[in-house]
């Protein structure tokens, strides 16, 4: 039976010496027209599209221009993307055998590749799946990319949505809802004293929960509530059975950063 974990793509990312050989992305036929059409949009049209400044947007020109796939010019994905949910999943950090069992079962939501798998090859890019491009045939990234994600799932065993709405809205529909766990992680509320949704944190914990995953092999719904890194513990009273809750009253993840660590 299948275990997949969902995470998503960042829009910051870098290129670290590779650590492993990369293997190919999945949907790297899908991508690779993806990425030369972005190649054909000015400054100006991408700024637009993106909602962004203008130096951004003549950064991202750049980017896109030097997009590629040669072998050489690749870096591994689960050491590309710079975000909070990476800065808990901490994967540098990992041993050899955790991130080699990372490649079996994580798996990282993309506007760009579709879906990769941890050690795929990427350069570097920056398109988000909401965002709307200026052509029918790329203008809506979910009629384009359909069900083709979601195909390259397991079609049995436990899916953990670790991923933003933006991103699943690529998976969920094509598969069975009873798959999907969908942590929710909270923090209590000094002034109320009530558990509440803090997004830096959750983002933060999302990556912590991929990472102890990985690292204890939890593979059931039974094993899941046991999390209790960064301070969380499940709280059975929040939770429902494809829905556990974990709350933590000082988010344990203060002062973590991948932005500051350096490969």
């Amino acid at each position: 039976m299948g275990f997949v974990v969902l995470i998503h793509s960042s829009k910051t990312m870098r290129s670290p010496k590779v650590t492993a050989p990369a293997t190919t992305p999945l949907l790297i036929d899908k991508a690779t027209p993806l990425a030369s059409y972005l190649k054909t949009l000015t400054a100006d049209q991408l700024q637009t599209a993106m909602n962004i400044s203008k130096p951004l947007s003549r950064k991202v020109h750049s980017t896109s221009a030097a997009w590629n796939t040669e072998p050489n010019r690749q870096s591994l994905a689960v050491d590309s993307f710079v975000g909070d949910i990476y800065s808990g999943l901490r994967a540098g950090a990992l041993s050899k055998g955790d991130r080699d069992y990372t490649q079996q079962t994580l798996r990282i939501l993309s506007g760009l590749y579709g879906i990769l798998r941890p050690y795929d090859g990427v350069c570097p890019y920056r398109l988000e799946m909401g965002y709307k491009l200026p052509t029918q045939s790329f203008g809506n990234l979910y009629k384009y990319w359909g069900s083709v994600i979601a195909e390259t799932l397991p079609k049995e065993g436990l899916v953990v949505n670790l991923s933003a709405v933006e991103y699943t809205k690529t998976v969920l529909p094509y598969i069975d809802n009873n798959r999907v766990v969908s942590p929710r992680f909270l923090t209590i509320n000094p002034k109320t004293g009530k558990p509440s949704q803090v997004i830096v944190h959750t983002k933060i914990a999302r990556g912590a929960f991929a990472r102890w995953l990985m690292m204890s092999r939890i593979t059931s719904l039974s094993g899941m509530v046991q999390f209790n890194d960064l301070n969380y513990s499940y709280d059975p009273a929040l939770s429902t059975p494809l829905e556990p809750a974990f709350v933590c009253k000082e988010f344990g993840g203060i002062g973590l950063s991948m932005r500051l660590q350096k490969i």
